[in-house]
């Protein structure tokens, strides 16, 4: 049967509001971000749900609680696979501090692009397995989601051109087959309503983003 997935982008933290690069670091949401976690539950809350999980930084697994509560669904199982791409000595760091310390962008630690798409897709694999059949949300993070949508659909979420806001919504299909999530709806909008949750300039998101 299939299953469909609904990544969501934690909400904002006071490291997103400085622009310090975050990853495996965990910071938990702010005020700003646990509004936005609310609009995002207040979006999902339009259509029935089975499940809520998350990854385990504590940014996330708080917007996949707020969601849940907001759902009537239990709190979310946290997935280790779901968790923010780690930057390795980048973390903690703003954009321009990076660019000096590591002007080749040769940044010590840092997990590679596709051990990030790897690990994801056989984590997404595991909860369509589990959540066999059912509509499931996944509280997650920005490098994590543009890993998803690029494979799925490529040139979707360029970096530098387009943002995964804080408290964005990106639905999918898994395709067991290919073992592989079929990009359904970058940024839905739940029913062709409008919204601008957590709404910001790309300038505002991790810029390692822009970088590989």
């Amino acid at each position: 049967m299939t299953t469909l997935l609904y990544l969501v982008r934690h909400g904002e933290t006071d490291w997103n509001a400085q622009r310090r690069i975050q990853g495996s670091t965990d910071i938990p949401l702010n005020d700003t971000g646990r509004r936005q976690a609310a609009e995002a539950a207040a979006l999902l809350a339009r259509r029935p749900f089975d499940a809520v999980v998350a990854s385990p930084l504590s940014r996330a697994a708080e917007t996949g609680a707020i969601i849940a509560d907001r759902l009537r669904l239990e709190l979310p199982t946290t997935y280790p696979g779901l968790a923010e791409r780690s930057y390795g000595e980048a973390e903690g760091l703003t954009d321009d501090e990076v660019t000096t310390r590591y002007p080749h962008d040769d940044i010590p630690g840092r997990e590679s692009c596709s051990a990030l798409l790897a690990r994801i897709t056989e984590t997404l694999g595991e909860i369509a397995v589990r959540f066999d059949g059912a509509v499931v949300v996944v509280a997650t993070h920005g490098a994590v989601i543009r890993s998803v949508v690029n494979a799925a659909a490529p040139g979707t979420a360029d970096r530098g051109q387009t943002p995964i806001r804080n408290g964005s919504i990106h639905s999918f299909r898994w395709d067991p087959e290919r073992f592989h999530a079929e990009l359904v709806r970058f940024d839905d909008p739940i029913d062709d309503v409008s919204e601008v949750t957590g709404g910001s300039a790309f300038e505002y998101q991790n810029p390692l983003e822009r970088r590989g």
